[in-house]
């Protein structure tokens, strides 16, 4: 194991004068626009797509830079993954934050999105000291919104889904504007809190050349089973601690569009497009 007590920050007083410390997860997911699908396992390639942060969780960690700069405090970032989740990491760092920590152990493997919520659950209470815990509203890998919700049951701390702007913020709350069942919601969360961000949030910026090289530099913790051991019981890990798992998944084929063209005189060629139209919804 790896341990350092290494400090990123563009403005490291700034960061230790603050009160406020925030912990932004963030997962590696493949590139979903190049990655494969194994019809016969009904699982996704990750090996036949290159990495990458999951663009929802750059939001998260983009409104955790942006409440940073405007009061101050400690963004840690933290991924629960294989060892090649450092890079992900990585570029978080690059992107703002200032710690990040690793969670990778064979004992994790085959979480389903309850033991992930437990496991990041109680990577979070090893930390300690937080005010604000920023999720993405989901990962385009799996699609569920669910980890950031079950992260708020496990610590029995407030939460807000599907943030899309953020319209306060002090030192001791934030306020949110929340839309949900195509209605929006104005929420206050005090602190200690969570929040999940939609892709409307924010725009990521990207970070500059020095802050790669720093990024690189850095050294990132590294934590298994035996660091949680004083706040987690083992058996709720991986998919010995997992409540549910993927049997299947199943991608419909695609189906070109069909076209028909109706030749004629207007009135004959629109009756015959309305007749048509009236089978085609008849059997839907």
């Amino acid at each position: 194991m790896r341990s350092s007590n290494f400090l990123y920050s563009s403005s490291p007083s700034q960061s230790v004068m603050s009160k406020l410390n925030f912990i932004v997860p963030i997962k590696e997911v493949p590139d979903i626009e190049n990655v494969k699908f194994d019809r016969e396992k009904g699982r996704i390639d990750r090996s036949s797509a290159e990495a990458e942060p999951n663009p929802f969780d750059l939001n998260a960690l983009e409104e955790a830079v942006k409440i940073k700069e405007e009061i101050g405090g400690k963004i840690t970032v933290l991924s629960m993954g294989p060892s090649q989740a450092e890079k992900t990491l990585r570029e978080a760092l690059s992107r703002g934050a200032d710690e990040a920590v690793l969670l990778t152990d064979k004992n994790f493997a085959g979480s389903d999105t309850w033991a992930t919520s437990y496991t990041l659950a109680m990577a979070i209470k090893k930390i300690g000291n937080y005010d604000l815990i920023l999720c993405g509203e989901k990962s385009v890998d799996g699609d569920t919104g669910q980890v950031g919700p079950e992260i708020s049951e496990i610590l029995n701390i407030p939460h807000v889904a599907f943030v899309n702007e953020v319209t306060d913020r002090d030192e001791n709350s934030i306020s949110v504007k929340s839309e949900t069942w195509s209605r929006s919601y104005l929420r206050k969360v005090d602190f200690p809190g969570l929040i999940t961000v939609t892709k409307d949030v924010n725009e990521p910026r990207l970070p500059s050349l020095s802050d790669k090289l720093k990024a690189k530099k850095a050294e990132i913790e590294i934590w298994g089973v035996s660091d949680l051991e004083e706040f987690a019981e083992e058996v709720n890990y991986g998919g010995t601690g997992s409540p549910t798992a993927v049997v299947n998944i199943e991608v419909p084929e695609e189906k070109g569009r069909k076209s028909k063209i109706f030749e004629g005189e207007t009135k004959e060629a629109v009756e015959r497009l309305l007749t048509s139209l009236e089978k085609d919804v008849g059997g839907l």
